[in-house]
């Protein structure tokens, strides 16, 4: 464990806005070690607690501009004098754990912007489409004085909905395509999304868009309205990343929503509500990680080979286990 005026010192360096202090923030928090846990929760406790930036989730179908619209979105940001913070969270693999991390690669101009810090990690085969310290970077990250924090997804579907659970606003990215494609979206993350936009409306794609634009407004208003939302809320709206279209009238109309639900008491009860799952999150994942010492696997295999060979029921071997954790 490190010295506690180690971790007040890198507490206050982050706070200062140094951008490797903030890396090597991140590193820690992402650290399964036991001692490098503690130490990544003395950093949290000491980082100021009222910074607040504005979380927004982005998913996307493979191959729909996510990182190019990051990008162009992020420039636009920094343009308007914002301090913008990108976590990109790469598929890993099973085998190693390892993930190329190319994210950073593909926003070069991003990357290269003083008032932008990009972030690649790798998932670690967690599901829900974000690695599973995702929310601590994000506090990390406030703390750092960003203005803006965007966490990127793996994929879309239904087990990448719970960056939902940590973000103010939720974008899901789409590209044009037939009606047809409504049938390849998932309706939970549908429901989950404040706004839909139709990436690549740009060149012989526009006309295309424009239809897929229609669709998804139809479809929206199918759903049921959400109480946090305003009438005209979710959307769908057109942009091209590659042409930088479109992008400025949607961050107006993100900003549109985020002050309705300020003005209106939902932001603040968003934030309550999600800080209330991580914590039972949390305490499920401790738990579960009981199941991971060396004696605690040694019962469970035994207990397992009972009710293999027939000898014990399931029910009765879970019990067993069960008071064996208690002691």
């Amino acid at each position: 464990m490190a010295k506690a005026t180690d971790i007040d010192d890198l507490a206050r360096r982050i706070a200062a806005g140094e951008r490797r202090a903030l890396a090597r923030g991140i590193t820690l928090i992402e650290s399964s070690r036991a001692d490098h846990r503690a130490d990544a929760t003395a950093l949290l406790n000491a980082l100021p607690q009222d910074a607040q930036a504005l979380r927004i989730g982005l998913s996307g179908t493979p191959g729909v501009g996510k990182s190019t619209f990051i990008e162009a979105f992020g420039m636009m940001l920094t343009a308007r004098g914002l301090k913008v913070a990108v976590l990109a969270v790469d598929p890993s693999s099973a085998r190693s754990g390892g993930s190329i991390l190319g994210d950073k690669t593909r926003m070069d101009r991003l990357s290269r912007d003083p008032n932008a810090f990009i972030r690649p990690s790798p998932s670690q085969t967690h599901l829900g489409g974000v690695a599973r310290r995702t929310r601590e970077a994000v506090r990390l990250c406030e703390g750092a004085g960003f203005d803006v924090v965007l966490i990127e997804t793996v994929g879309v579907g239904q087990s990448e909905t719970q960056v939902a659970q940590m973000a103010d606003l939720f974008l899901l990215l789409l590209a044009p395509a037939g009606g047809d494609e409504l049938q390849g979206v998932k309706r939970g993350i549908m429901e989950m999304a404040d706004m839909i936009l139709i990436n690549k409306a740009d060149g012989d794609l526009k006309p295309t868009a424009m239809r897929t634009c229609a669709d998804y407004a139809g479809a929206l208003r199918l759903l049921r309205k959400r109480p946090q939302d305003p009438d005209t809320f979710p959307k769908a709206m057109m942009v091209s990343a590659l042409e930088e279209a479109g992008i400025a009238d949607a961050w107006d109309e993100m900003q549109t929503l985020t002050d309705w639900r300020r003005e209106t008491g939902h932001f603040d009860a968003t934030r309550a509500a999600q800080a209330r799952y991580w914590f039972e999150a949390d305490v499920r994942t401790a738990l579960l990680a009981q199941l991971d010492t060396p004696e605690a696997r040694t019962r469970m295999e035994a207990l397992a080979q009972s009710v293999a060979e027939g000898q014990a029921e399931p029910a009765a071997a879970a019990a067993e286990m069960l008071a064996h954790l208690r002691g």
